[in-house]
């Protein structure tokens, strides 16, 4: 039966949060000693904490009719039910790292999340059919993608809480997720080259990064169940470097065309729930190369090995300064915001 009345409205994509902060708590955080060894169980209980409240209001919002029915038909929006599997999943991870000792919650959310994510298959089957026959030129973008990280995150999910799940079914659900990867990418990038008068300022979302962060917890996920041969992976990655520099690059463009229309505070420095998700991908990226490099199941050439350890040590940096970036951002929008409000009563 669904719920009736007001409540908390909260946005959906806000399971980012979750998936943003939790993969740097499972991979790049190991190139900060301090941080991991000192901090790490903080840092996770700070997480949960975060999680509750969050999927709290999630769950609360989702079973209000008014929410559920608009949400689940909608050909885009829907899609990000994604960060909400994503986000179980990492801080499932994040639980398997900090917390071993409560293995058995952590599998039974595990259980409670592949059950989410069967919904959310059947739901983006419905979604992509929509899209494919009734809306063709919905103004579509990197959210579609969620598809893939959700299904991937499935994955990495149960091959690290249970036993490795037989490497037929994993390899299954991962061309699975693949699949669905091609098909929002043949809409956003129809999308770009049909429509007319799109600028790089308005049209171009923080969500479309997930256009390389999708791949990076697909070769994750790979690497998470020993599945696929080496030379696929070592294609994968080059693949996805190049589609990092090239969506970054127009991310630095997009940058530069909003500071020109808007400042830099409205331009760059507004916080948006969807801004989370490059810190996902940037994550994602660092967690994917880190476990590929010390994986022993896959032999890697030794130029590209020593490349990777350099690369490592590098990009870590760059996922906690803009990580923290974006703490900052939030923050201040929420100072912004309660100072707002107190003017209003005031007035």
């Amino acid at each position: 039966m669904l719920l009736q009345g007001a409540y908390k409205q909260i946005k959906p994509a806000t399971g980012a949060v979750i998936m943003a902060n939790g993969i740097f708590l499972i991979g790049s955080i190991e190139a900060f000693p301090i941080l991991d060894i000192q901090m790490g169980k903080y840092l996770a209980f700070i997480l949960l904490v975060l999680w509750v409240m969050i999927y709290k209001s999630l769950t609360i919002q989702f079973f209000h009719r008014n929410f559920l029915i608009p949400f689940i038909t909608h050909p885009v929006q829907s899609f990000t039910i994604g960060t909400w599997i994503a986000g179980v999943s990492v801080l499932c991870n994040v639980f398997l790292k900090y917390f071993p000792n409560i293995l058995l919650l952590t599998q039974a959310m595990a259980l409670l999340n592949t059950f989410l994510w069967l919904f959310f298959l059947v739901n983006c089957i419905y979604n992509f059919k929509q899209l494919i026959f009734n809306q063709p030129n919905y103004p579509v973008h990197g959210i579609l993608l969620m598809s893939t990280v959700g299904t991937q995150s499935i994955i990495v999910l149960l091959n690290n809480v249970f036993s490795k799940l037989p490497a037929l079914v994993s390899e299954m659900i991962i061309i699975l997720g693949i699949i669905f990867y091609m098909i929002g990418m043949f809409f956003i990038i129809k999308r770009y080259v049909s429509e007319k008068n799109w600028t790089l300022a308005d049209n171009w979302p923080n969500t479309n990064c997930i256009i390389h962060g999708a791949l990076s917890i697909t070769g994750l996920a790979i690497v998470s169940s020993n599945t696929f041969s080496a030379s696929f992976l070592i294609i994968l990655w080059i693949s996805i470097v190049l589609l990092l520099v090239i969506i970054e690059t127009i991310e630095i463009y997009r940058a530069v065309a909003r500071v020109q229309l808007y400042g830099w505070n409205k331009g760059l420095f507004t916080y948006h729930v969807s801004q989370w998700s490059r810190n996902f991908t940037f994550g994602m990226f660092y967690t994917f190369t880190l476990y590929l490099h010390h994986n022993p199941y896959y032999v890697i050439p030794q130029a590209l090995y020593v490349f990777q350890e350099s690369f490592i040590a590098i990009w870590a940096w760059i996922v906690l300064f803009s990580l923290i970036g974006q703490i900052a951002i939030y923050i201040k929008s929420r100072f912004s915001s309660t100072i707002y409000d107190r003017r209003e009563k005031a007035s």
